[in-house]
């Protein structure tokens, strides 16, 4: 028969079914240390093991009412917490595996982009700009750097000469240089920080 500070380990259960704190707090102080120790060989970690030997705790004492007297809680504690040891360390195998999916899927997924969100928002911010440009370096700026055309064929389609289209083309870059200041590296990033 065990004792714990004198009082047959028999009689402290008898006195926590009965809702005796102190009777609690006896078990739980010669318990404590020797399960955390005990959890520890499952967990590989202190910290977690003490979490779950006091989260066994805390359920012992809500379940206080309903346990069976016995002489001894030794075999009861250190199986609960081996199991509870167990539990967590699935969880933690399960908690591993979807991070691992959710990480593989999000470098895959274009939802997960966060650029996507920035992009979109820069496309809106690319066009508010392209469009305070003056009409006719707008026209320029577009034949240019979205239908792909050369300054010669833009100076022969429009009939201008070739130095009035460089011009156009630079003063509109100045102009989106400005409006997109806060995007410059994200442009740089994306390709397009000559649009």
């Amino acid at each position: 028969m065990q004792f714990i500070h004198g009082i047959a380990e028999k009689d402290l259960i008898v006195r926590l079914k009965n809702g005796d704190k102190t009777a609690f707090e006896l078990l739980f102080h010669f318990y404590y240390s020797g399960l955390v120790v005990y959890t520890s060989q499952f967990t590989a970690d202190r910290n977690d093991a003490e979490e779950i030997v006091q989260d066994f705790f805390v359920r012992f004492w809500q379940r206080h009412q309903q346990i069976i007297p016995s002489d001894s809680f030794k075999n009861y504690f250190f199986l609960s917490v081996k199991n509870s040891s167990l539990n967590y360390l699935k969880h933690k195998k399960i908690e591993a595996r979807y991070l691992q999916e959710l990480s593989d899927l999000s470098n895959q997924h274009p939802v997960y982009d966060p650029d996507l969100y920035l992009v979109t928002e820069l496309q809106e911010r690319i066009k508010n700009s392209i469009n305070l440009l003056p009409e006719k370096c707008r026209e320029i700026f577009m034949m240019s750097r979205v239908q792909g055309m050369k300054n010669d064929e833009i100076a022969k389609d429009l009939n201008l000469s070739k130095r009035t289209i460089e011009t156009q083309i630079s003063n509109a870059l100045k102009v989106l240089r400005v409006e997109l200041k806060d995007y410059i590296g994200l442009l740089i990033f994306l390709g397009i920080q000559q649009f």
